[in-house]
């Protein structure tokens, strides 16, 4: 029987050591301006996956991946200095793809407002394609009227 609290809190927990790990102890030049976004723990606490955004390009989000993955093992005896848990939990490091997909919502959303804006631009001076009366009259009212 698994306790997702406990794991939920365990998860927390791992993501502020590993955060203020990286930031203090480790000096790793290649490590980037890396941000932990999130960890996650398995329901029996052997594994834990911390995800991280790095701000920068692709030479830069490798060279922070491989800094991590060298310095696993560090933040790893860390984590169980500061939890106190009987088995320190696996680390896996995972570079999260929020800012990609923020970035293709961002450029959904800038598409549909254009497209709006020309749907509006080409509405405003149409003009309706058939009479100004759409509806058909029978022919005896249509004679009434101009009477």
């Amino acid at each position: 029987m698994t306790d997702t609290a406990r794991a939920r809190k365990l998860a927390d927990r791992i993501q502020v050591v590993v955060a203020q790990t990286l930031e203090r102890r480790i000096k790793d030049p290649r490590l980037g301006f890396v941000t932990i976004t999130d960890a996650r723990v398995t329901g029996d606490l052997r594994e834990a996956t911390v995800f991280y955004t790095v701000f920068g390009d692709d030479t830069e989000r490798e060279a922070t991946a491989a800094a991590l993955e060298s310095a696993k093992g560090v933040l790893r005896s860390e984590v169980g200095k500061q939890t106190g848990v009987r088995f320190t939990p696996t680390l896996t490091f995972v570079a999260d793809a929020l800012p990609e997909n923020a970035r293709n919502i961002d450029d959904l959303l800038d598409r549909a407002r254009a497209i709006d804006a020309a749907v509006r631009t080409t509405a405003a001076g149409a003009a309706y394609a058939g009479d100004a009366d759409p509806y058909k009259v029978p022919a005896s009212e249509r004679d009434d009227e101009d009477e």
